[in-house]
């Protein structure tokens, strides 16, 4: 990948999550990178291409800094998750419910692809989370690990349908934290609920 490449997939998609997958055009790309559209031509053949590889790009970068976050160990599983949640509410910029939908409706090729690459890494990540969480006391040791994995990614996927869960009525933020700590409390042990309740006694404050 040559050095210009990796700007203009920033820029790209920081303008994609910003303003719509659908709405923003390679005239706006190029202006912002101050470079003729010819020349952002060079880079990528066209915008369907550009948006394939900037989504690609973002997904692989916010994967490896999840992995960044468990791979620390400083925390228990249940701070992790908050952690995580954190982390990627504000690569997503917080609401990403909108630039998804129109990732959805106009490039389905590229969201299933994107969908793809979330469930086989989330999937991978709850089930280190539930491990760790079983070993160390905070999560029941009679649960499914594989199923918790999956049924967590559907839930993910479920609170992003803006039919199910209007914006207007529940606010992305809200309802992932909500998400969070419906799926914890299915699973913590009488100790992880104390520490989850220190959590979300925090966060209401």
């Amino acid at each position: 990948m040559n050095e210009l490449k990796p700007q203009i997939l920033d820029v790209s998609i920081d303008l994609f999550l910003s303003l719509g997958f659908k709405s923003v055009t390679m005239d706006e790309i190029a202006a912002k990178m101050g470079m003729s559209k010819k020349t952002l031509y060079t880079h990528f053949k066209n915008k369907s291409q550009l948006v394939e590889e900037s989504s690609v790009f973002m997904c692989n970068h916010i994967c490896s800094s999840i992995d960044d976050i468990m791979d620390t160990g400083n925390q228990n599983p249940i701070e992790e998750l908050y952690t995580v949640k954190k982390f990627v509410m504000k690569q997503l910029k917080g609401d990403q419910t909108s630039p998804m939908y129109q990732l959805q409706k106009y490039y389905p090729e590229v969201f299933k692809k994107i969908t793809d690459l979330q469930f086989s890494h989330m999937s991978s990540c709850i089930q280190r989370n539930v491990s760790k969480g079983i070993t160390q006391g905070v999560y029941r040791d009679n649960i499914d690990i594989d199923f918790i994995a999956r049924i967590y990614f559907i839930g993910i996927q479920g609170i992003k349908n803006l039919q199910v869960f209007p914006s207007d009525q529940f606010p992305v933020q809200n309802l992932f934290e909500q998400y969070l700590e419906y799926h914890l409390r299915g699973i913590v042990t009488p100790s992880g609920r104390q520490i989850l309740n220190q959590i979300t006694n925090t966060n209401h404050d």
